[in-house]
């Protein structure tokens, strides 16, 4: 049985819950590591999934999913992309092979292979085309977001980051919430709504501080110390920005140079 503090704690309404409890299945092992994942805790995120890469079955497949995409969060694409294949080639079912394929199309994005990105994103699509909404019908959207930011399309952008934030509206995960609005600001950036993209992300770092969404502060603080904050000068965003990167390198993060 999953402990609910745990699954809360993933991919609920308590992403901040800290210590977390230790894990007593694989399942859990798993939550924990998705846990401290979204909190910065890469060096026990990676513990975790240390014990579950060679797991049989779907488990196995979204524990190194979830190890390409912390490679993935710190800049490691080329590394990432590895763990996405294994994850695939394990995937059993619906959700694993989602994960994966998304994931492989998150890494082709960072590697700049934007036509690659674009058919594994249709490939997972079509892998959730009868599935109900979830965080991988979120996560899609993010990616999708992103590759449209990538080739300059800013209004494909907007569609694709609004839609994964009415998923993710509808889902109990708080975190799934904070990344897709901080996904929408930067999408707003890219259609030169500047001023709705400062207050998305304003309201996106109030919510990572309040969270303990430590790699997603990182990433709002360095989106806003490019089109500035009503709310914080330029020197207070570098600090929170350099706050939240060092904060990741202490708890076992390795960024990428």
């Amino acid at each position: 049985m999953e402990k609910g503090n745990l699954a809360d704690a993933a991919f609920g309404d308590s992403p901040q819950r800290w210590p977390l409890p230790p894990a007593d299945t694989p399942r859990n092992r798993w939550l924990r590591a998705v846990a401290a994942a979204g909190q910065g805790r890469y060096a026990i995120a990676q513990t975790e999934l240390e014990m579950l890469l060679d797991h049989p079955g779907a488990l196995g497949s979204l524990a190194r999913s979830t190890r390409a995409s912390l490679l993935r969060q710190l800049g490691w694409h080329a590394l990432a992309r590895g763990w996405d294949g294994r994850a695939l080639r394990g995937a059993v079912d619906i959700d694993s092979r989602a994960d994966a394929l998304t994931g492989l199309a998150a890494d082709a994005l960072g590697l700049g292979r934007f036509p690659a990105s674009a058919r594994l994103l249709d490939l997972a699509a079509h892998t959730l085309r009868d599935a109900e909404a979830s965080r991988l019908t979120v996560r899609l959207g993010w990616v999708r977001a992103e590759l449209a930011m990538a080739t300059g399309d800013g209004a494909a952008a907007v569609r694709h980051a609004r839609a994964a934030i009415d998923t993710a509206d509808g889902l109990p995960s708080i975190r799934h919430r904070v990344k897709s609005r901080v996904v929408l600001a930067a999408a707003l950036c890219c259609a030169g709504d500047l001023a709705v993209a400062r207050a998305q992300a304003e309201e996106a770092l109030e919510q990572t501080g309040r969270h303990e969404l430590i790699p997603l502060r990182w990433a709002v603080s360095s989106l806003l110390i490019g089109i500035g904050a009503d709310g914080h000068t330029p020197a207070e965003l570098v600090v929170l920005r350099d706050n939240a990167a060092d904060l990741v390198c202490h708890r076992g993060g390795v960024w990428r140079g």
